[in-house]
């Protein structure tokens, strides 16, 4: 049955593979690039309000491919908003929906700082430039293009499919939290598709490295630290000082590592990469791979910011608050700590050793927001099947594996509600030219073309009716 599935979807695989490679003037190419121009250049920045105009936007698309109103659905969060379609399927496979989902908004970009308008669609011979380019604004418009595009066709899914992108990943996480948690047309999905994060690595000459399906996320914990005091007179210093109490246990926290923890996926990931990257850091990952306790390549690895995070939990020192004059002794003074704690790492925990590592009975730790702790989603064959299908068109000897994320996405809400998710960009990329939440973020224009397909692919590959004996 696999195979007669894959040899009926064939014509429709060389097809996109011929478009991908050179028809950048398809229908498909100018409603993608047409949606993309429009979602950069609003500012769905936390602040601004901006998330429901998009929503509007996406919805209206969404109508005019022949999307029921009925199964289109804004929901507003705040000054924030959600959207989900849902693309109803025949139902002959009997199995539950599968979830697309990514975010709607983007981190701040202030004009002044940027080279080119962060919220206008600009480019050069190589690159698309503007504010979300990459994170998130690309996924999301790979998948609305996508949904638009089998609508058009006349595609009947054999089961339902349904989009959910937030309006706040960057920030509260609130309307994730919401379509995770108390939307009930969501909670009974088999699992989950994510558009944020995973995809291609590239080396410098354009070759493809590997490609990477995320599986799991650190947990994201943020803590306050505080120290309290009496203060008085700059002119009248005392020995006991909040600032330096607290510079002092800032001090305790740079110089500690948290123990090397690894799992049968981050073992796996440092074999491939190794083999792959070579020289002394691809060593290490092998070394790492072989035997986690190596101190040489843990320490080798922890010097290295891409690759530190999934040797461990990391915890950095990333805002500062003290004093209230200029001529008085402070009297409270305050930092924020943001950790990345490892998959089976409770959060109380982590914030125990912080305790322990302070030393400072005076220095106060807070554990601030709810931070969610969320499981490894195993490796699925069928859904890593349809991505090995997607990448393999453009890259047919690429090593496909799965990673953990050491930064959040969406993704965590619902591995912990119950839902396993797995993200698989469209993009492949040299991972130095990543300019997410930074100036001037770019995405290569071959990128964009090369990915028109993937989504389509994955979709169909993963919901088309069965061909029977």
């Amino acid at each position: 049955m696999m195979k007669k599935t894959f040899f009926a979807l064939l014509p429709l695989l060389l097809v996109l593979h011929v478009s991908a490679k050179s028809d950048s003037d398809s229908e498909h190419a100018k409603k993608t690039l047409e949606i993309y121009t429009k979602v950069i250049s609003i500012p769905t920045v936390a602040g601004r309000g901006k998330v429901p105009e998009m929503a509007a936007y996406l919805a209206d698309e969404f109508l005019a491919a022949g999307f029921s109103d009925e199964d289109i659905n804004i929901i507003p969060k705040g000054e924030t908003a959600a959207l989900t379609v849902r693309y109803r399927g025949d139902n002959s496979s009997g199995k539950q929906p599968i979830l697309l989902i990514g975010h709607m908004d983007v981190v701040e970009a202030l004009e002044k700082d940027w080279q080119r308008s962060p919220f206008q669609l600009t480019k050069d011979d190589n690159y698309f430039y503007g504010r979300g380019t990459v994170d998130n604004k690309l996924g999301i418009t790979m998948m609305t293009a996508a949904f638009i595009r089998l609508k058009k066709a006349g595609f009947v899914p054999n089961r339902d499919l349904i989009i959910a992108f937030s309006g706040d990943e960057e920030t509260s996480m609130e309307t994730t939290k919401m379509l995770a948690h108390n939307t009930p047309e969501l909670a009974s999905a088999e699992y989950a598709l994510n558009s944020d994060s995973g995809g291609g690595d590239l080396d410098v000459n354009g070759k493809a490295i590997a490609y990477l399906v995320q599986a799991a996320e650190k947990t994201y914990a943020t803590f306050e630290l505080t120290v309290k005091n009496e203060g008085g007179h700059s002119s009248r210093p005392r020995k006991d000082n909040a600032i330096y109490e607290l510079m002092s246990a800032l001090n305790n926290i740079q110089s500690f590592q948290f123990p090397v923890m690894s799992s049968a996926m981050t073992l796996k990931f440092f074999e491939k990469s190794g083999q792959q990257l070579g020289g002394e850091l691809g060593q290490a990952m092998i070394d790492f791979a072989k035997n986690p306790s190596d101190k040489k390549a843990s320490d080798l690895l922890a010097n290295e910011p891409s690759y530190v995070g999934t040797t461990r939990t990391t915890c950095i020192a990333t805002m500062l608050s003290a004093g209230h004059a200029e001529n008085a002794l402070p009297q409270s003074a305050t930092a924020t700590v943001n950790c990345r704690i490892f998959p089976g790492v409770k959060v109380s925990d982590v914030k125990n050793t912080l305790q322990q590592v302070v030393a400072n009975s005076g220095v106060i730790i807070a554990t601030l927001d709810s931070p969610i702790e969320s499981p490894i989603s195993e490796l699925r064959p069928d859904v890593m099947a349809a991505v090995a299908k997607a990448v393999h068109i453009r890259y047919p000897k690429v090593e496909i594996m799965g990673v953990m994320e050491s930064g959040g996405t969406d993704g965590m809400h619902f591995r912990s509600a119950g839902i396993p998710t797995w993200a698989m960009s469209s993009v492949f990329m040299n991972p130095d030219e990543m300019f997410a939440h930074g100036l001037d973020e770019r995405l290569p224009i071959k990128a964009f073309y090369d990915g028109l397909d993937h989504w389509t692919i994955i979709i169909k590959t993963l919901t088309s009716p069965q061909v029977k004996d």
